[in-house]
């Protein structure tokens, strides 16, 4: 019976990843607004009633495709870290071993970018224009802090090991601003608050430089991007005091 059950969930896991498969397809084609649990089932050759009992509404869909381009995205930055040496748990600020921020930097930065390269439907999805009439849930909310929550656990690190630069000229936030970085310092016990706020800067001025790629704004002037963005991914490294 229990052989019987796993048999089931397997099926039913693989169907739902064909019907992901197909829907992304669409997402290149038809784009996020366009995407159609109709056209889906067609592809597939179901009927509608049955691709509903995987995911009730085309919302339903397009959240778990998000959810997936989240942690694809995420999983990729981490590998990325721990390539480069780096062994600490995100959000802990522990490590082991010998390690370079600045690599590891470098390598997390230059990793988000290459899956936005490959995946640029998936990357259209998550920081392209806001699908019509979709309302995230909170269940996206936590894939889509871990590119950040890996920047906050690498600047921790190096902030615990005293490897970060003094940020003399950077201004203390005030105000509105301070009360909305004060929410961060949960994420970063010990991170002074004028190194959060340039760390969400970076992490802004990151996905936009991505964006402006992928959406041609860098046509005619910086475009190839490779040598643009690694200079750009070491000054925003120096932004935040590492060298």
């Amino acid at each position: 019976m229990n052989a019987g059950r796993t048999a089931r969930e397997r099926a039913r896991a693989e169907l739902s990843d064909e019907i992901k498969s197909v829907a992304r397809r669409q997402l290149a084609t038809v784009g996020a607004e366009g995407l159609s649990l109709r056209a889906v089932s067609r592809e597939l050759g179901m009927v509608s009633s049955a691709l509903y009992r995987y995911f009730p509404s085309r919302d339903d869909l397009l959240t778990v495709l998000i959810i997936d381009a989240y942690d694809a995205l995420g999983e990729a930055a981490e590998s990325a870290a721990e390539k480069s040496g780096a062994s600490f748990a995100v959000g802990k600020g522990e490590a082991a071993g010998a390690w370079d921020p600045l690599q590891t930097w470098v390598a997390v930065f230059s990793a988000v970018r290459a899956w936005a390269r490959a995946n640029p439907q998936e990357y259209a999805l998550i920081y392209g224009s806001p699908v019509l009439g979709y309302q995230a849930p909170q269940t996206t909310v936590q894939p889509a802090i871990r590119v950040p929550l890996l920047m906050v656990a690498l600047l921790q690190q190096a902030h615990t090991e005293g490897r970060l630069a003094a940020l003399e000229d950077a201004p203390e936030p005030t105000g509105v601003l301070a009360e909305q970085v004060a929410v961060l310092v949960a994420l970063a016990p010990g991170l002074p608050p004028r190194l959060l706020l340039r760390m969400m800067i970076v992490w802004t001025q990151l996905f936009g430089m991505i964006s402006f790629e992928l959406f041609g704004q860098l046509v005619g002037s910086m475009d190839p991007a490779d040598e643009f963005f690694d200079s750009a991914t070491r000054q925003m490294a120096a932004f935040v005091g590492l060298s």
